[in-house]
């Protein structure tokens, strides 16, 4: 008898989260492991924020809160939405998620039907087709290439629009390659989308703060689009709230009463603890999340240089996030004399097994020649994961 739905039975495990629990079962054997397989800040929570949450605490919020949020905390995302973005969307139209992960979850499950096409572009954050899998949708995937920065053109998107297309999911800047488009490219896309009434475009916007040059760019700013747009975002990235859990999304109205009504029977309304906490994130501003990129920048630029130095490797320089996207594909076949690589999975386990260092394998990201390197963590270790992965790959002929 089978026990587990045919929902579930095609849905992949992330692989970001496997090469995580490979990275700590290492670790608990006492293996002095570097993890790069990991899309998560090193920093601590603001003081401020902490505070906040602890206040929360000792004022009682230990009831349930309302399944959209709380009105001051939807009103300081919209209020941060004009401010920062010049987004007009209305208290109403935003709905407070348990993270921005269950964000896409909800969009995803409340615009795409049985059959609808989802257009992805590749590489994409390996949640993304996993969701349309869910929702019973078809993805199709639209590959990028390095020398186009892994950024998808409008002739490329064109080019795939079927009458069956719902959405188009979009991500700037990037998981995993650390592309960003510019406010002219994303007008290009838009009036593409534009003379396609019935797309929805769902914009993934949570590595907003961590662009290294430049101010963001929303693809929700342009008035032919802008009332079939999604935008996604959160507080993990850019206050290092990931544990905290709080994401949201702004949408048309129709769009965030279907997710509303969704939530309400998935998981009701997030932590009232830590959304007191969300709030005081957004409206206390500080000089955090700018130290914290700067921070990112040199970290980007100390692994740029020690994966120049390592023969075959081919990779974009990322404008934005935390993850740098080689592709090691000259690797694959070359052997140290005991390991074959043949694949970037091999790659990622070598690495692990012979550098001590966790990295994610590009097969979940739809890119299978490369590996995504997250340089979340200190220079220390960046420095040290690097000197392992150079000899680790010297050994492979």
């Amino acid at each position: 008898m089978e026990l587990i739905s045919k929902r579930l039975s095609g849905l992949s495990e992330s692989q970001t989260m496997a090469m995580n629990q490979k990275s700590q079962d290492l670790q608990a054997q006492g293996v002095d492991v570097v993890n790069l397989s990991v899309g998560e800040p090193d920093f601590f929570t603001p003081d401020h924020v902490k505070e906040a949450a602890k206040e929360a605490v000792d004022k009682n919020f230990s009831f349930y809160s309302p399944g959209d949020g709380y009105m001051d905390l939807r009103k300081a995302i919209a209020a941060k939405l004009q401010e920062e973005n010049r987004l007009d969307f209305s208290p109403r139209q935003i709905i407070v998620c348990n993270g921005a992960k269950h964000a896409l979850a909800n969009v995803v499950m409340s615009v795409v039907d049985e059959g609808d096409e989802v257009i992805v572009p590749a590489p994409y954050w390996v949640t993304y087709v996993e969701l349309v899998k869910l929702a019973g949708g078809v993805n199709v995937v639209l590959p990028t290439t390095l020398a186009g920065n892994y950024k998808v053109t409008p002739a490329q998107l064109e080019a795939v629009i079927t009458p069956k297309t719902k959405a188009f999911m979009l991500c700037s800047p990037s998981n995993p390659t650390g592309s960003v488009y510019s406010g002219d490219e994303l007008k290009a896309l838009a009036d593409v989308i534009a003379r396609h009434p019935r797309i929805v475009i769902i914009a993934d916007e949570i590595y907003e703060h961590i662009r290294f040059e430049g101010s963001h760019e929303s693809i929700a700013q342009f008035e032919t689009v802008k009332d079939r747009t999604v935008v996604i975002n959160g507080v993990s990235k850019c206050f290092a709230m990931t544990g905290y859990r709080i994401g949201y999304l702004a949408a048309p109205l129709p769009i965030a009463k279907a997710c509303s009504k969704l939530q309400s029977q998935f998981t009701s309304g997030p932590s009232s603890i830590a959304q007191r906490a969300a709030l005081k994130a957004l409206t206390v501003k500080t000089g955090f999340t700018e130290e914290m990129k700067k921070t990112f920048k040199r970290r980007r630029d100390l692994v740029l240089k020690h994966l120049a130095e390592i023969p075959g490797l081919k990779f974009s320089i990322p404008q934005g996030a935390f993850y740098v996207f080689p592709d090691v594909s000259y690797y694959f076949g070359k052997s140290d004399g005991e390991t074959t690589v043949k694949s970037s999975a091999d790659v990622s386990l070598y690495l692990l097994g012979k550098a001590f260092t966790a990295t994610v394998p590009g097969d979940g990201f739809g890119e299978p020649d490369c590996i995504r390197i997250s340089y979340a963590t200190s220079d220390e270790k960046l420095s040290k994961a690097m000197a392992a992965m150079k000899a680790a790959f010297a050994k492979l002929k």
